[in-house]
């Protein structure tokens, strides 16, 4: 198999007797957290663990869809830094998780981060009732200060993703520039705000449950 037919035959393990299962990805700015959980659910929506449906039984919910507002950065003074753990709602988030695993049976919406205006947008996300697994991916996963101590005991397991530093900036500049930043103030904003923020977070890798590899983001983001 592939690497990414093994880390999908991993992520089908997790969801047991029924009951429905979150998987977290993290890792810095720019490392594939994004691209790893779109490919996964690709491959394991059509081919579900016995007794499920193909198609939903599978979802995607990103973290990025709780930054604050700009409007609320502007208020709070930390626009210049949008990406550090504090201008996310971190507490929102974990109770999403909660919900998510409470498992109700009801539809769960989840917001979304649209890139083009960098603003989240709420109710975009539907979780439906047959989602037996939940992919969900972002920054501070295993950070344990403050709400974001209250996300890694809703997970069932957390993978790190490991990109080599300098091809995770490369992507994030080329990022940054694709959604219309000019390449010096690209190359600013990743050498600061997002480089801070990557050497947090590179602090959480040992408290992964996987470390995804350098070599296998390559292949999935390539």
């Amino acid at each position: 198999m592939t690497a990414l037919h093994d880390l999908a035959a991993r992520a089908r393990s997790l969801v047991r007797d029924g009951r429905r299962a979150v998987l977290g990805i993290t890792g810095g700015p720019g490392a594939g957290k994004s691209t790893l959980a779109e490919h996964l659910v690709a491959v394991l929506a059509p081919s579900p663990p016995a007794g499920q449906q193909a198609g939903e039984w599978v979802a995607h919910v990103p973290m990025d869809g709780f930054h604050l507002a700009d409007v609320e950065l502007d208020r709070l003074g930390r626009r210049d830094r949008k990406g550090a753990p504090d201008t996310f709602d971190a507490a929102g988030y974990a109770a999403l998780l909660r919900r998510l695993r409470d498992d109700t049976g009801e539809t769960v919406y989840a917001p979304a981060f649209e890139r083009d205006i960098e603003q989240p947008i709420a109710g975009s996300i539907p979780v439906p009732p047959p989602a037996r697994l939940v992919v969900t991916e972002g920054n501070y996963l295993l950070l344990g200060e403050g709400d974001w101590a209250r996300v890694r005991p809703l997970l069932d397991e957390v993978w790190y993703c490991d990109l080599d530093p300098g091809e995770r900036v490369r992507r994030l500049v080329a990022r940054h520039e694709r959604f219309g930043k000019a390449h010096e103030a690209a190359v600013r904003w990743v050498m600061g705000t997002d480089q801070r923020n990557a050497d947090l977070i590179a602090t959480t890798r040992s408290r992964a449950d996987l470390i995804v590899t350098d070599l296998t983001l390559r292949s999935i983001g390539s």
